[in-house]
């Protein structure tokens, strides 16, 4: 019995230890508009290989469902907002992520990008140099 316990419980065990400390970011996150305070778009934030990333999955303003990231750079450009990949290469960095990039869709600049979780809901800071904007996206 002890054995048959054993070895049901040590895979979980090596499972929950795989996942970084600061997994609690993925998932789906309502993004919510600075001006109207109003949600604006869904993200949805995943782990792959250590390394953390964000897609748009959703845009509450239907009529702009299918829009294109007319100056968004790279091989992002004339793509769909919805699927837009606009979070790339987040490193774990203890309780955070850091050292990647977020895109801003309506003006297709590029910041540098940093997150953590505060009382449930998503910190989603952009900066370059000093100069830094922090969102908060909720579940």
């Amino acid at each position: 019995m002890k054995h048959i316990l054993t070895s049901l419980l040590l895979p979980c065990a090596i499972i929950a230890h795989a996942q970084p400390p600061n997994a609690g970011v993925t998932g789906r996150w309502t993004t919510i508009d600075d001006n109207t305070g109003k949600p604006r778009s869904t993200v949805e934030i995943m782990i792959s290989n250590g390394t953390l990333s964000g897609r748009i999955v959703d845009l509450h303003d239907k009529s702009k469902i299918d829009k294109v990231c007319e100056k968004c750079p790279d091989d992002r450009k004339n793509q769909r907002v919805v699927g837009l990949e606009i979070i790339r290469s987040m490193k774990a960095d203890g309780d955070e992520w850091e050292d990647g990039t977020i895109l801003d869709p309506e003006t297709g600049k590029v910041y540098d990008c940093k997150l953590w979780l505060e009382d449930g809901k998503l910190q989603v800071r952009g900066y370059i140099a000093f100069f830094f904007r922090t969102q908060t996206w909720v579940r």
